[in-house]
This record gives C-alpha cells, structure tokens and sequence, in this order.
C-alpha cells in the first residue's frame, strides 16, 4: 500500500473505514449507507454546515438530519472526525449496551444528534418541522437589523425514506409553505435490502417534488465532493422554495466486492472483505485508527466557535437593543415556562369553575387554549383538516400560510391538511428546534394513522399535545369506522404519553396545565417527560360541582369525585362515563346503597402515585366496577378478577348518541345493576 495524503478522497475514506469497523466490531448494522453517502457528507459537513461541536445546542446552528437513520455510523463517524463529544472509543462500542452510538441515532444520547430516527422517513418529517419552526421564529424575533434567526435545515433521505408514505404528506406541506431553508440531499442508490429498487419503486421523483413546489436539482454526481457542494450552495440562494438534491451514488463504495449490491446494505462486510476494501482505498491503518493529519483536516471546533462568537457578539447587540425579545427567545429555546404560570393556572382553574358550563369536552378545550394562547406566545396550534371539529383555534388567531415575496408569514395556527401522521411528526420536529410548544388535532379514531409518531415523541420525551376529539360511540351515526373503541386503551399502552379522558370543564382544564407542565426532556435525564394526548367529547357533558381539594386531587390522575360515608362499593369511569356513574351514585343512595365514584381521567398518572394515594381512593377489599365506552381489559387492573366492567367489547353502530349509549349497555340501570351484583 502506497503513503496516504490528504486528499479530497481521503476526508470521506475516513467515514469509509469508520463504518465497516464499526458495524464488523458490532457484528451488526448498515455499512453500505454510510460508505456510500460519504462524499455527500463531507460536502455538507466540511463546506456548508454551520455548527459548532464544542456547543451541540447553540440557537442558531443548522439542523441535520440523517432520515435514513439506519446508516447511523455515518452521523457518528462525523461527530465524532469533526470534535463533538463522541470518542474513538463510542465507535468501538457501536450498537452497545449504553453507549454513545445505539443502532439507530437518538436524540439525548450522542451530542450533535438532533432527531431519533428509527422509523423511515419521520426524519424528514421532523426535518419539515424544524425548518418551519426557523421560519416562524425568524418572522416573530428577526428586525430589520438583526437576522438572530437564520439557519439551514438539512436532510439526508434514502429510497426508502421516499417510499414512505409520510414522505408524500410532508413534502407536499413543505412545498406549500415555500420552506425555503429546508435542503435535502437524496441518495439516491437503487438498493434495498431485498435488492435493486426499481422493480418496486420506479417513481420519477424530481417530478415528483416540482409538483410538490420544490426545487429540484438532479443529476449530481454524488461521489463528487465538488458538484454537491456546489449544488448545495445553490440550493441556498433558493428563497421560495425548498430543494431537493438527487445524488446518484454506488452503496458500499470503497467495497471491490460488494459495492452496489443489497448484500452490503444491511450486514457486516466481513473480515476478508475489509481487508480488501483497505487495500482498495489505499488504507493502511489498523482498525478503528484515524492519523491526526486527517483529523485536523476535518475538526470544526475552532472554526465552528468563530461562527458562533460572531453570532454571540451579534446577539449580545440584539439584546441591548431589543432586550424584552431578547429574553423570550432565550425563554423559549431553553423550554421554560413564563414566571407567574402556576398562578395562572390557579386562575384559570378558577374562572373555569365559576363558569360552571355544561359544554362538550372539545369546546372546554376550545376555552382553555383561548387563555392559554394570551399567556403563552410559544402556542403553536393546528389541526388535520378538522378545525372546525377539533376547536384548535381561537379567536383572532392567525393561520400559518406561505409569503408572497419570503418564504412564510407568521401565524400560530397550522391548517396541515389531511396529513394525521405528517401532522404528528412535523410538531415532533417542532418542539426538537424548540421555541414553540406545538399541539394539532384530529379525530381520536385517526390516532391510529399518527401512531408510530406518536410513539416516536414518546420515546424522545417531547412536549407535543395529540388533541383527539370525538373519543367514543358518543359521536353517533358517523358509525364504527369513526367510533373510537379501542384507541383510549391503546394510546394508554405508549410508554411517556400521557392519556387524558376528562369528565367536564374542570377536568379539561386541568389535562391542558398538566400536559404544559410536563417538563421537556430528552434521553433519560427527566423521567416524567413527554407529550400528552387529550381524548375529548363531542356531545356535552354536565358540569360537575368539587370541592377545592378536589380539584387539586385531579393532577393525580384518578382521584375521589363524590364520595358517601362507609361506602359499601366504588365506580370507576372516565370521561362521559362519569355523569353515568354520578346518576347511579344518587339512586342507589336513594336505595340505602351507598358507593364512591372515582373519576379517572388519566390511568398513567394515577399509576405514577404512591401506594398511599392508590389505596386512599380504591381501598383493596372494597368491590369495585368501572364504566368506559371501550375496550374493558384494561380496567381489571383496577377492579380485580372479582370486579366488573361495562364497556364495549366490539365495534361500533351508526346511530344517534344517545341509543347507542342504551344498545352497548352503558346506562344507568347497568350501573346499578353491577353495583348490587358485586355486592353480592
């Protein structure tokens, strides 16, 4: 083997060998993505990305995002050649218990990472996402003299990113949106894992994406270190629209023996295979051994600190002139609340019981976000397609649209379309840039096409709130396709998300604070991070009269709502199955029986609770029965084998709310009925 130099081969050859040992010392994981890609990324690393290693967080870094996260050990290779915190050790320790560098990139983990992407194409989803919340917040912060907001997002997508389905619904909101500052750079290989792609996806995707409103450049050489830097720096004169660079590349280049083939996609190349791959790229270090000259060539740390001193010094000027907006921006990106919000919140659980209404669930949501939005400017609301149904908005509220002569005009209300899954992984990309706490809604029954990005914001602890209305057979003749029978129980299943069902006005309210109040988290620094889910009513429901401390036992998840003296029995029930068991409550009363009924509108933090509090409201050797319009397995866990349960074990009927209440048995007579039949 001939002496190594550097030249612009040798910058990506590194990215090469790093993968293929990396993945051979795993015996596990994708090495061909990322030996491919490494001319793509040495571009966009070394000439156009603006970072700073030494500061993974700094506000206004470009985003990037590896969508086709299976080629993980290409974004650790780059943190790790250009100074983060990701040693030569952490790459040794790929894909290990409690490492650096988990199989798949998540965020919280490894320094630099900006996104969890597991699940192909929510990378790009989220990337959409970060570049709109950029866009928001350099309308809302940026003056005429200070540009304090003003960076790229960056993606890098696969075939199979593409093939997804949530690619088509975030593109096409992205083009609408004119996301000017988003870029995506598409390998574009023809391999998968079950072999050469076109014989299943032979789509024409740069017309694909002009139809979307973007723009697109093709035909770029992607092994080609200058023709993709120079269509980057092209992409960023763009101001219209966003773009999408098509790199043609050979997966597993640097392979002899396997390069363009599906056998390096998803497999370890093999130790003889690797000994011919350095033998091919002139390679002639022992594994896992970069010489300095190679990492002096890629470090950013001392560059990337000059940029971000510039920016600094730009800022402290920004803050002497502008010092109120100053301070909120750096409120916001730090994910904190405004000072005075629990008294806030004390008010406006207040005003909620004096206004004591008997309105549906979704309209008292309405309500709340209406007072929330005064306090908190990081709102962002939106629904798919279903506004008018959901009650996201408020009054005065500006929607989110695209500018005539810049890329987008501010707004805090996003019309997403009918894209329930783009919509749920778009506000995960929201709430990843920071700045804006981002919630949509859509009918509970869709929450099965946001789910895997439901889960996917579960996993990284993010502050997003699913608002999913028309929660039960409560919405009537729209029939079994919209009744939601099994998603309560379902959504309750998702580690981190927190589940509200709530009864009346108060209830709401108080799901809404809980769910802001959640502390923003990543990893696992904070374990009670995460977003919430509110599943709310259609039809009214009765105000329902409290005590003080009784309100205030509702952030407890499950809590007593009526009690009687040597209570003989509990009822259990949710959301409108509550006002059933309040009326069974009274006429077994009436009947020398006395219970307590125990509204639970959240099961996950009731479950959070100490033994204390769980025994004070279901004392063990009390009978018990629960009410919910749905699936009954859950509820056991509460009422024990002994115990009864009135739900719905079956789909729905299209008919009127209240006969299909009568026809499933969640009535009154039921209730009381169980209630005897326990007692026995």
């Amino acid at each position: 083997m001939g002496n190594i130099t550097t030249s612009k081969f040798v910058l990506s050859d590194a990215i090469r060998i790093l993968a293929m040992d990396a993945v051979q010392q795993a015996n596990s994981g994708h090495p061909g993505a990322p030996m491919g890609m490494a001319e793509m990324a040495q571009a966009l690393w070394k000439n156009n990305l603006k970072h700073n290693p030494n500061d993974p967080n700094w506000i206004d870094r470009d985003r990037f995002v590896l969508s086709n996260g299976h080629g993980s050990m290409l974004v650790y290779a780059l943190l790790h050649l250009t100074g983060y915190d990701v040693s030569i050790d952490d790459l040794r320790n790929f894909r290990q218990l409690h490492s650096k560098t988990p199989g798949h990139p998540e965020v919280g983990i490894t320094p630099g990472i900006e996104t969890t992407t597991g699940p192909l194409g929510q990378g790009l989803a989220n990337a959409v996402g970060m570049a709109l919340a950029e866009s928001l917040l350099a309308e809302e912060f940026n003056k005429p003299d200070f540009n304090i907001i003003d960076h790229h997002t960056y993606a890098i997508v696969g075939d199979g990113c593409l093939m997804e389905g949530i690619s088509h619904e975030v593109c096409s909101l992205a083009g609408t949106l004119k996301l000017s500052k988003l870029i995506v750079l598409y390998d574009d290989n023809g391999i998968s894992i079950d072999g050469d792609v076109k014989n299943w996806f032979n789509d024409n995707t740069a017309e694909r994406f002009r139809g979307y409103g973007w723009n697109v450049i093709e035909g770029v050489n992607g092994h080609d270190v200058s023709a993709v830097d120079s269509a980057i720096k092209l992409a960023r004169c763009q101001s219209q629209k966003p773009t999408i660079i098509i790199c043609k590349t050979v997966i597993g280049k640097g392979s002899p023996n396997m390069a363009g083939t599906h056998k390096v996609h998803g497999s370890p190349l093999g130790s003889d295979e690797i000994i011919a791959s350095r033998e091919f790229l002139n390679w002639n270090y022992e594994p896992f051994v970069i010489p300095e000259f190679i990492y002096n060539e890629w470090s950013a740390r001392e560059n990337g600190q000059e940029v971000q001193n510039i920016w600094q010094s730009k800022f402290d000027a920004y803050l002497n002139k502008y010092p109120s907006a100053a301070s909120e921006l750096k409120r916001r990106m730090q994910g904190n609340l405004p000072d005075g919000f629990e008294n806030f919140a004390k008010d406006l659980i207040q005003k909620t019981i004096k206004n004591s209404e008997t309105i549906a669930t979704r309209k008292a949501s309405q309500n709340t976000i209406t007072e929330i939005a005064k306090y908190l400017p990081e709102f962002l609301g939106g629904s798919a397609d279903l506004t008018g149904s959901n009650f996201t908005d408020w009054k005065g509220v500006v929607p989110v649209r695209a500018g005539v002569n810049k890329a987008i005009n501010f707004g805090r209300h996003i019309n997403y379309g009918v894209r329930e899954f783009g919509m749920a992984a778009i506000m995960n990309g929201i709430a990843l840039h920071g700045g804006y706490l981002p919630f949509g809604g859509t009918f509970l029954t869709f929450s099965d096409y946001s789910r895997n990005a439901i889960r996917m914001s579960a996993l990284m602890k993010q502050k997003v709130v699913h608002v999913f209305t028309h929660d039960s057979i409560g919405l009537g003749e729209d029939g079994p396709t919209h009744q939601s029978i099994e998603h309560a129980a379902s959504l309750r299943l998702i580690p981190n998300l927190s589940v509200w069902r709530p009864c009346d006005t108060v209830e709401t309210t108080v799901a809404w604070l809980y769910a802001i109040q959640r502390p923003a988290s990543v990893g696992m620094k904070v374990q009670d991070g995460g977003p919430s889910a509110l599943l709310l009513s259609r039809q009214n429901l009765p105000f329902v009269e409290r005590d003080s401390r009784t309100v205030d036992s509702i952030y407890k998840g499950g809590y007593v709502l009526k009690d009687s003296s040597s209570f003989s029995a509990i009822i259990i029930a949710t959301g409108s199955e509550v006002a059933i068991a309040l009326d069974a409550q009274q006429i077994l009363l009436e009947q020398g029986i006395r219970v307590r009924v125990v509204s639970m509108p959240s099961v996950d933090v009731f479950d959070k609770q100490d033994l204390n509090w769980k025994e004070s409201v279901l004392p063990r050797k009390i009978p018990k029965i629960a009410i919910e319009a749905g699936v009954t397995t859950c509820w056991y866990k509460y009422v024990g084998l002994d115990g009864l349960v009135l739900g719905i074990d079956r789909y729905g009927e299209s008919a009127p709310a209240g006969k299909l209440f009568k026809f499933f048995g969640l009535t009154v007579e039921n209730v009381i009925s169980a209630v005897k039949k326990v007692l026995l």
